[in-house]
């Protein structure tokens, strides 16, 4: 560089720090509650969100287990919490195991701690809304989008820092008054999380009940996720850096940016359906509730003409979408890990965008596979499987450039690599076990069955859940200064992958026998006798297996708490601002980056995953680093 341009870049340097220098001061200024409570740092925003939504994930997890209690032992007390729930809750939700015969002897058991079928319905639909709304939702995109993506584009914030604090507030709140729903009379709401109609109108007869509070938090979390989508397309079109053109985006900022249209124009719908499922449980309209509607042997008062297929269209409108909400922000995360940890660039990076960009559009016209067994015509059915069939290819095109990028590759299998490498297997399992449900003849047969619990959470649960702690073990030192404990994150990995499979895969296996989700008892009703035919003892006994594979995943998540709380002042110290000898921007900035983000103006001359060019000093190039014989796709506009 000659001496010209070095002082050119000193004085422009040393202009930005001043102003730097300024703006941090007046930072530090601010007290507690407006640093840490209403920040507008998107930063801050970013760690709000990972750690609320890291709380509810454990939370929705606890019900789980919960559950799993009850399917493998129904009627029995649940130890430890049993008690607890009783005092907290009362017997119109947690029961006393009944006197049995035990040797010809009547003995009083007494042990009150026995989930009543309310309660299990409560936790079975709050587990789906927190797991799903509370937790990956927010954790994918509103803590790893808050934090990476303005570092990523070389931005010194989001564009509406005040609309980003808002977003964040609107999700607490909203969480907040799901959780309030369990101490309402009646309880949480019992309709499942996807809160049909009619039933989520006639389930409760208290008011306001729980679906009530379902129904308000769903519009604050809903007008929480419109927010940040407003602001996370704004600032990707408008705050990137000089010279990072559409193509040389990093492929997590794509999937960001793919997710955000998803949220914006899937959302409103939901939201509209919301407010009008409201008026029919407060206010005594019917827009849900059908003509002649009959509930437990009496004609309910209403002045019907409402559609319950309304409620089912507008709610899938949003919830298949939203399936590609929670994944492809994990399709990111592993491509920018995958990318580090082969030292070579990503195999097909146009490819994998057009294919993002196909999924976000496709994600709009195949909600129907859901509906199925409502009677609709073959030719309506026809469409949505061939759309349904068709989503898979840009699904499979993501997947397939992944796996041959680690083709060649110097592998190096540190803990964010081997949760990025478990998530591609995890991923296509999920995926395939899909294709039966998106044909009508074979859904008809496993719609509603634990096949779909099991093809689901394998989509979510060792598919994005293993993206996300990738993620959070890959940029902890970015936000902490400090490395997570290689050894304890291997020990997590290894039971968790362990356990997920143990947990999940013979749920696909009871799904094909015929059991039915939303068993109270596990199924032990359907038990088949020498006169009837129905489930087996087999397979009903597979209940037990799965619940000690969930409790076992529940303890296998002891080590990564652990680790995360005592390595933010404990862990090994990290040695530069890039440890990981990555090419993107974020790892340009100090560490932990400062309000404003970068030290001086960032300039991008290539592309995203220069590793390993020949010639070069270091086996990786960074995006912002000169070059007169540069490797990226020329600047375009």
């Amino acid at each position: 560089m000659d001496s010209a341009h070095s002082a050119h870049s000193h004085t422009h340097a040393h202009d930005h720090d001043h102003d730097h220098d300024h703006g941090h001061d007046e930072h530090h200024e601010l007290g507690f509650w407006q640093k840490y409570i209403f920040s507008t740092d998107h930063k801050v925003i970013g760690v709000q969100y990972g750690i609320t939504a890291l709380l509810f994930l454990f939370f929705g997890f606890v019900l789980m287990m919960m559950m799993r209690w009850q399917l493998a032992y129904p009627g029995h007390a649940m130890p430890i919490v049993g008690k607890f729930l009783y005092k907290i809750l009362g017997p119109s939700m947690v029961g006393v195991e009944p006197d049995q015969m035990v040797n010809g002897v009547m003995v009083a058991k007494g042990n009150p701690g026995v989930m009543m079928p309310d309660l299990y319905n409560s936790f079975g639909a709050m587990h789906g809304t927190i797991m799903v709304f509370l937790a990956i939702v927010p954790l994918a995109f509103g803590a790893f989008g808050n934090f990476v993506t303005p570092l990523q584009i070389g931005a010194p914030d989001m564009t509406f820092p005040r609309v980003n604090m808002v977003s964040y507030q609107f999700y607490f709140w909203g969480g907040v008054i799901m959780l309030a729903s369990f101490f309402i009379p009646g309880g949480a709401a019992k309709s499942g999380w996807t809160s049909y109609s009619p039933l989520a109108t006639v389930a409760d007869a208290h008011v306001p009940n729980g679906q009530t509070f379902w129904i308000i938090g769903m519009v604050f979390l809903i007008t929480s996720s419109l927010l940040g989508a407003v602001n996370f397309i704004t600032t990707i079109i408008q705050l990137r850096a000089k010279g990072l053109s559409w193509m040389r985006l990093p492929f997590f900022v794509w999937a960001q940016f793919v997710t955000a249209f998803l949220l914006l124009l899937a959302f409103p719908p939901l939201e509209a359906a919301g407010v009008l499922q409201l008026m029919d449980n407060l206010l005594g309209t019917s827009f849900f509730l059908p003509t002649g509607l009959v509930v437990a042997g009496q004609a309910s008062v209403v002045s019907g003409g409402g559609s319950p297929l309304l409620w089912q269209h507008l709610f899938w409108f949003l919830g298949h979408p939203e399936v590609y909400v929670l994944i492809l922000p994990a399709m990111g995360i592993v491509t920018e890990i995958i990318a580090n940890n082969t030292r070579k660039p990503i195999w097909g990076y146009r490819s994998m965008v057009y294919a993002a960009m196909v999924i976000g559009f496709l994600s709009f016209i195949v909600w129907a596979h859901h509906m199925y067994l409502t009677g609709m015509g073959t030719r309506i059915a026809t469409f949505f499987q061939t759309t349904t069939m068709m989503i898979s290819i840009p699904s499979v095109i993501i997947l397939t450039a992944l796996f041959i990028s680690l083709w060649g590759g110097s592998i190096r299998f540190n803990t964010p690599m081997l949760f990025a490498l478990a998530f591609l297997p995890m991923f296509g399992i999920g995926g395939l076990t899909g294709l039966p449900l998106g044909f009508n003849a074979s859904d008809i047969h496993l719609h509603d069955t634990y096949y779909v619990i099991a093809h689901f959470h394998y989509i979510v649960a060792p598919g994005t859940i293993f993206g996300l702690f990738a993620g959070i073990y890959y940029w902890y030192p970015k936000i902490t200064g400090r490395f997570m404990s290689e050894t304890w994150g291997k020990v997590h990995f290894t039971l968790s992958f362990i356990f997920m499979n143990l947990l999940f895969m013979p749920m696909f296996i009871q799904g094909m026998e015929g059991m039915s989700r939303r068993m109270y008892d596990g199924g032990t009703f359907y038990l088949g006798t020498d006169q009837v035919h129905g489930l087996s003892n087999w397979v009903i006994g597979l209940n037990r297996n799965i619940s000690m594979a969930a409790w076992a995943l529940g303890l296998a998540q002891i080590p990564f708490i652990v680790n995360f709380f005592y390595s933010i002042n404990n862990g090994k110290k990290i040695t530069n601002d890039n440890p990981w000898g990555a090419t993107t921007l974020e790892w340009q900035t100090p560490t932990p980056p400062p309000h404003g983000n970068f030290e001086k103006p960032i300039e991008v001359f290539r592309g995203p995953y220069e590793y390993s060019v020949p010639g070069h000093v270091t086996d990786y190039t960074t995006q912002n680093e000169p070059d007169k014989h540069s490797h990226g796709n020329p600047v375009r506009s």
